[in-house]
C-alpha cells in the first residue's frame, strides 16, 4: 500500500515550518534594518552582520550531529521556544542600555539558532516520508523556505514602515510560540545511537577527514571552494550591505517609504532565488560545470549598471529600480551557480563522505561572508558621497574572479 506524503506528522512539520520560517525571515529583515535606521552607519551595520554570521557558521555542523543523536522533535520545539524567549528579552531591554550591543547579541543568538535548527528539519524528512516521497517532501520544505524568504521581508517591511519595530517583534514571537506548540504533537521515530564520544570530537574528526579528502583526492573541489569564497567575499557581501544602506540612507527617499521599498527589494531577491532554483531544475541537463564561469561573469556584469545610475542619476526611485532589478538577476544567476556547485561536489564525492564534505564545504564558503560584510560596511562609510566607487570595486574584483574561474571550470572533466 502506497504511503501518503501528507501524513499527520509531516503535515504538522509543514505547518510549523510555514509559521517558523515566516517569523524568522521577518525578524532577520527587521532587526538589521532597525539598527541601520538608528545609527545610519554602514560600518556598524556591516560589523554587526559579520558578528551575526559567526555562530551560524560554527553551529551548522554541530546541528547536523545533534539531529542524529537527539529526538529531532525536541530540538525543533526547544529552539522555537528559545527563539521566542530571545525576542521577548530583546523587547523588554530595548528601551534601556546599549541598543547596539543588545542587537548584536540578539542577532548572533538568532543566526546561531537557525544554523542549529534547520538540520533537524531536514533530518526528520526521511523518518516521516516513504522512500518514494522523500524528493517531493524535500521540495515542499525548500519551497516553503523560499516562499517565506519572499513574503517575510515584504510583509515585515510594510508592518515596520507603518508601525515600527515593536509590533514586528510581537508578530514574530507569536509565530515561534505557535510553531513550537504545533511541533509538540509531532511523532518522529527515534532510536538513540551508540555513543561515539563528544559532539566536538565528532565534528573535529569529520572536518579532518573531509579536508584530507579535498586536499589529497579531489583538489578540484578545493578550487571550486576558493571561487565560491571569492564571490561571497566581493559580490554577495556587497549586495547584503549595499541594498539596505543605499535604499534607506543614500537614495533620496522618505524614511518610511525607503523601509517599505527595502522590504520589496528583499522580496525580489528571494523571488530571484526561487526563479533560479526552478530554472536550474528545468535546464539541469544543459548546465555543465564547464560553463559555470559564464554565470559568475554575467553576475559581475550586473554590478556595473548599479554604479552607472549612482553616477548619472539623482532620482532615488530610478536608482532603486535599477538596483532591485540587477540584484534580482544576480540572485537568479547565483542560485543556478550554487546548484551547479552543489551537484558537482555531490558527483565528485563518495556516498559515505558526501554529508561530511558538503558540511565542511558550506562552512568554508560561509566564512568569507562575515569578512565581506565588515569590509563593505567600512568601505561604504569611508566613501560616503562616492558610493559608486565601492560598487565599481565590487564589479571589477568579481569580474577578475569570474575570468579566472572560467579558465578553471573549463578544464574540469
Amino acid at each position: 500500500m502506497e504511503q501518503k506524503l501528507f501524513s499527520k506528522d509531516f503535515t504538522l512539520v509543514v505547518i510549523g515550518q510555514i509559521i517558523s520560517l515566516f517569523g524568522n525571515a521577518t525578524l532577520r529583515f527587521a532587526l538589521p534594518l532597525y539598527l541601520l535606521n538608528l545609527t545610519g552607519s554602514s560600518a556598524l551595520y556591516g560589523t554587526v552582520m559579520a558578528c551575526a554570521f559567526i555562530p551560524s557558521i560554527l553551529l551548522s555542523p554541530v546541528g547536523g550531529i545533534v539531529a542524529d543523536r537527539v529526538n529531532k522533535r525536541n530540538v525543533m520545539v526547544i529552539l522555537d521556544f528559545f527563539t521566542a524567549a530571545v525576542i521577548l528579552v530583546f523587547f523588554l531591554l530595548m528601551d534601556g542600555g546599549n541598543i547596539v550591543v543588545l542587537l548584536t547579541a540578539t542577532l548572533m543568538l538568532l543566526y546561531g539558532i537557525a544554523g542549529a535548527y534547520q538540520p533537524s528539519v531536514q533530518a526528520s524528512i526521511p523518518a516521516l516520508a516513504a522512500p518514494g516521497n522523500i524528493m517531493a517532501a524535500n521540495s515542499i520544505i525548500n519551497t516553503i523556505s523560499s516562499f517565506s524568504s519572499l513574503t517575510g521581508p515584504v510583509l515585515g517591511g510594510i508592518l515596520y514602515s507603518a508601525y515600527g519595530i515593536k509590533p514586528v517583534l510581537w508578530v514574530c514571537m507569536v509565530c515561534f510560540v505557535l510553531s513550537a506548540v504545533m511541533e509538540v504533537f509531532i511523532q518522529i521515530p527515534f532510536q538513540r545511537p551508540a555513543s561515539e564520544g563528544s559532539i566536538w570530537k565528532i565534528v573535529k574528526a569529520d572536518m579532518t577527514e573531509s579536508i584530507r579528502f579535498i586536499r589529497r583526492d579531489k583538489p578540484v573541489i578545493g578550487k571550486t571552494l576558493l571561487v565560491v569564497c571569492g564571490i561571497n567575499l566581493f559580490l554577495s557581501a556587497m549586495i547584503i550591505v549595499a541594498l539596505p544602506y543605499l535604499v534607506t540612507e543614500v537614495f533620496a527617499l522618505e524614511a518610511s517609504q525607503a523601509n517599505r521599498l527595502y522590504g520589496y527589494a528583499q522580496g525580489a531577491l528571494a523571488a530571484g532565488g526561487l526563479a533560479g532554483g526552478i530554472g536550474a531544475g528545468i535546464f539541469a541537463r544543459k548546465l555543465s560545470i564547464q560553463k559555470a564561469g559564464s554565470l559568475i561573469t554575467a553576475s559581475a556584469l550586473c554590478i556595473f549598471p548599479i554604479a552607472a545610475v549612482l553616477i548619472l542619476f539623482s532620482s532615488g526611485m530610478v536608482n532603486y529600480l535599477v538596483l532591485t532589478v540587477c540584484c534580482f538577476i544576480i540572485m537568479i544567476l547565483s542560485t543556478v551557480f550554487t546548484v551547479q556547485m552543489m551537484s558537482f561536489m555531490q558527483a565528485e564525492t563518495p556516498q559515505n563522505l558526501t554529508g561530511k564534505v558538503i558540511a565542511v564545504a558550506l562552512t568554508i564558503a560561509m566564512c568569507a561572508q562575515p569578512l565581506g560584510n565588515a569590509l563593505y560596511g567600512v568601505l561604504f562609510e569611508f566613501c560616503e558621497g562616492y558610493e559608486y566607487a565601492v560598487v565599481l570595486f565590487s564589479g571589477v574584483t568579481s569580474l577578475v574572479i569570474a575570468v579566472r574561474a572560467g579558465s578553471i571550470f573549463r578544464n574540469f572533466r
